[in-house]
């Protein structure tokens, strides 16, 4: 259920990021393209528009086999640790990685990797999420604090700390090898169905933010979202994410 909750509600989200990222950077048919981390392929199918040769990678074979199943011929699939890319150094034009990079527990050796193998002249595109996360996450966040201040939250991934500030996120951009970085905020809003707060395990999902609450301060949560939606049938959520783009 979880899984096919973010195929239809995070997927077409983070799509939206992917598309800005994208756009950020010039990409002729043919341009040799890889995607980190790529989890449901947010990234590459769209960059598979354009007609480049796009490589999607990601460490769990379920999501590399949900990228194969669109079945785009300029999309090729692998299944591959972006802490240490089975790639040659300087064999792709561009080489981005869409909130994927961010979770990984050596993150700095991930930017390394795409840097080692973007080739030189091309681009790295990352995208990170701001401090307090996105969608779910950020409101059932801001609601904990509200509800219940003084309670410890979620922590969230190292990278997403030590990337937050545009001018941090430069400085670790040049020490994995890339140069010239333009860091820029692009917000959109995850458009929360609040029918789906039928079912709010499904929604909160696994946050340890949601499991670590009473029956009781759930159902406060879920009556806070309510009460914020004032009868509407979507509350959106604005989430500002930092896309980092820099030269080889």
């Amino acid at each position: 259920m979880a899984a096919q909750h973010y195929e239809r509600t995070g997927h077409p989200f983070t799509a939206r990021y992917a598309e800005a990222a994208l756009a950020r950077i010039s990409l002729e048919p043919g341009s040799r393209i890889l995607d980190v981390a790529a989890g449901t392929g947010a990234l590459a199918l769209v960059a598979a528009r354009t007609g480049a040769q796009v490589l999607a990678t990601d460490f769990s074979p379920a999501m590399v086999a949900r990228i194969a199943a669109a079945g785009i011929p300029n999309v090729e699939v692998r299944v591959m640790d972006g802490q240490a890319l089975a790639l040659p150094d300087g064999a792709f034009d561009a080489v981005f990685s869409i909130f994927g990079v961010i979770m990984f527990p050596h993150w700095r050796k991930g930017l390394a990797e795409m840097a080692r193998v973007t080739r030189p002249g091309g681009h790295g595109v990352v995208a990170t999420w701001q401090e307090r996360g996105a969608a779910t996450f950020l409101l059932l966040g801001h609601i904990r604090r509200d509800l219940f201040p003084g309670r410890d939250s979620m922590a969230m991934p190292e990278a997403v700390g030590a990337l937050s500030d545009p001018d941090d996120f430069a400085r670790e951009m040049i020490a994995a090898g890339y140069r010239d970085p333009s860091i820029e905020p692009v917000t959109h809003s995850y458009e929360l169905d609040v029918a789906d707060l039928d079912d709010p395990d499904t929604l909160f999902g696994m946050s340890p933010d949601w499991t670590s609450l009473s029956d009781e301060e759930k159902a406060d949560v879920v009556a806070e979202v309510r009460r914020m939606a004032k009868g509407a049938p979507v509350l959106p959520v604005p989430s500002t994410a930092l896309i980092g783009v820099a030269r080889r």
